[in-house]
């Protein structure tokens, strides 16, 4: 049996599952494995990175394995989420988070059968943006994340509450989708226009 080969996939299935991971039983119903041997192998793969020291590690959360960064580098994390040149949000993730913001508590599932697309990527950039959160957990096999917008989502678009959000007219799903993140994207342009003319010209800048 090809055993780094074994773990190998169990890396890309766990990177695949995000935020939800994969227990033991479900490792071995895919890979068509006993399941305390699937346990073994995650962890010896959970140690496998961190003899190497590598950026990832393997955690159980709630009897589900799944990848997450490491604590260590937990200030590294928080100067990229709050690096300026990162402060505008992706196409993807405005898509993501007018789903979330009008679809509301919503599971990843159901946002990626509404864009057709993967989008762990979209949620744990907007997470890590704080603009959403898991707000629960849906009745529903696995248990799945419900994701819903924060407060710093309705200070960012300056919304006084989610009820204040402009409703869509289309009726047609894909038409809504767009147009709901279009309104997102120009109630975002609003908010910061009036940032902008708040901000304090120079003194030492020339009169144009």
């Amino acid at each position: 049996m090809d055993y780094p080969k074994l773990k190998s996939i169990i890396e890309g299935l766990l990177f695949m599952a995000g935020d939800e991971g994969l227990n033991k039983r479900q490792l071995a119903d895919i890979m068509q494995l006993d399941a305390d041997l699937a346990a073994d192998l995650v962890y010896d793969l959970h140690r496998d990175l961190a003899r190497e020291e590598r950026g990832i590690q393997v955690a159980e959360v709630a009897g589900s394995y799944r990848l997450t960064t490491h604590p260590d580098h937990a200030e590294y994390f928080e100067r990229m989420a709050y690096t300026p040149t990162r402060s505008q949000l992706s196409q993807a993730a405005l898509e993501t988070l007018s789903i979330v913001a009008y679809r509301q508590p919503i599971t990843r599932i159901d946002i990626e059968e509404i864009r057709g697309v993967k989008s762990d990527r979209a949620i744990q950039s907007l997470v890590s943006k704080d603009l959403i959160e898991e707000v629960g957990r849906a009745e529903a096999i696995g248990r799945p994340i419900l994701y819903g917008t924060t407060k710093s989502f309705l200070d960012y678009f300056g919304l006084p509450s989610i009820k204040s959000l402009p409703e869509p007219k289309q009726v047609d799903m894909e038409e809504a989708l767009e147009e709901q993140t279009q309104m997102l994207f120009e109630r975002l342009g609003e908010r910061q226009t009036t940032i902008d003319e708040f901000i304090p010209i120079s003194e030492d800048k020339p009169a144009e």
